[in-house]
């Protein structure tokens, strides 16, 4: 055994010449703790190509080998599979094919393989509660993984944790919707990616309640220039204007790979979405999608009249459609874009508008909805009688805050 020996590869260029000319007794070999490097491993993979070596065990915990390293291993291992039966790999880094590349020994019956350690303790047994509590398949191997169904909560956030911050865990896309996660969770989960940030590309913690408190804890990852994520879900998380703001901010400090943003269902108070809008206008961003609104119908509602006013009217206080402005607008869509919390409309003229009943009916649905609307100009646009009462209606509610109608 020679653990953290400050051997490098010029030493162990030594022991494995020395091994390599009486290679038949030595069954157990540690090097772990060495910074062996990847130059050091192509030593050992000779002497393990080497018919009369007998290893059986061999542990390299820790010795600085990256992607280049595992698949010399898998190499070496595959031209003389007779011997080794344990490997342990932990704590190094294994890349995108590492881990796969020394798996598939495990399965193929012409090798003696039958332990492989890629993980410290607390990782393996977080590997250990999906496999057996969450029947997920050989984590380690996933590029995906959605967990939203088994609702982990907090706790099961922190059970799995540990192998997230494994560098043998080399996820792209992590999907935990409507987990019971909060700020706790959160800051669990960021702290595993700060320890391992160079794999994970999207990210989906929609539907749980992070509010503002996890929402910073992100923005640090963010900031972090090995953080790579280019999809953020955040919808329906409790987020508010201060979270927005935090975000825009992260987002100014590291802003090259980001490129899309979904914060739906939330709220951004006054200045919210004029923070984030203004980075689809900087050059030196990469993001390109920003979604506010809840609903399609919202959505499409916004893009029409953006290109009708020259500008969004997720910016504006006062929104003027007098004299047909609506034009071909499906006022069920209108409906969808005042109602949404992103909407911060307090004023809206619809003078000289040919508005039907059912214009009426879109109305008074809006009134009767949670809005910030304020005032209604509806001068000179033929409501009738009929109309009236519809309108009426949604003044009658409770949640109405109007406060003038012309």
């Amino acid at each position: 055994m020679l653990k953290n020996s400050s051997i490098t590869e010029e030493g162990c260029a030594a022991l494995i010449s020395a091994f390599d000319s009486n290679p038949s007794n030595l069954i157990e070999l540690d090097l772990s703790g060495n910074k062996l490097g990847n130059s050091g491993i192509e030593k050992i993979c000779l002497l393990l190509k080497n018919p009369q070596c007998k290893f059986m065990k061999l542990k390299l915990s820790e010795c600085s080998i990256t992607e280049e390293g595992y698949n010399a291993l898998a190499s070496a291992l595959r031209s003389n599979p007779s011997h080794l039966i344990e490997l342990d790999l932990t704590g190094n880094d294994p890349g995108q094919s590492g881990v796969k590349e020394l798996s598939d020994l495990l399965q193929d019956p012409n090798y003696q393989l039958k332990t492989l350690r890629f993980l410290g303790r607390a990782a393996e047994e977080a590997c250990k509660y999906l496999t057996e509590v969450l029947h997920i398949k050989n984590p380690l191997l996933l590029r995906e993984l959605n967990l939203s169904e088994h609702e982990l909560g907090d706790t099961g956030v922190n059970q799995i944790s540990a192998l997230l911050q494994d560098k043998h865990c080399t996820l792209n896309t992590l999907t935990l919707k409507n987990s019971s996660i909060t700020e706790e969770g959160c800051a669990a989960l960021i702290s595993a990616f700060d320890s391992n940030p160079s794999n994970l590309i999207e990210l989906d913690l929609s539907g749980n309640k992070l509010e503002n408190s996890g929402i910073e804890k992100i923005c640090l990852l963010l900031k972090n220039p090995q953080c790579k994520f280019m999809k953020l879900k955040l919808s329906e998380c409790s987020i508010t204007e201060e979270g927005y703001n935090a975000l825009a901010s992260a987002l100014r400090s590291n802003p090259s790979h980001l490129i899309e943003l979904d914060l739906t269902g939330n709220d951004p108070g006054q200045s919210g979405v004029k923070q984030l809008n203004d980075l689809l206008q900087d050059k030196q961003c990469s993001l390109k999608t920003i979604r506010f609104l809840k609903s399609p119908a919202a959505q499409e509602a916004c893009e029409y009249l953006t290109k009708v006013l020259g500008t969004s009217p997720l910016l504006l206080t006062e929104l003027d459609l007098s004299e047909d402005k609506l034009g071909d607008l499906d006022g069920e869509k209108l409906s969808a874009l005042l109602v949404d919390s992103h909407s911060k409309l307090e004023k809206m003229k619809l003078n000289n508008c040919e508005l039907t009943e059912k214009s009426c009916s879109v109305l008074a649905t809006v009134l009767s909805s949670k809005t910030i609307l304020k005032e209604m100009n509806l001068n000179n646009s033929r409501l009738l009688d009929s109309g009236v009462k519809v309108i009426c209606e949604g003044l009658k509610k409770s949640v109405c805050e109007l406060k003038i109608l012309k």
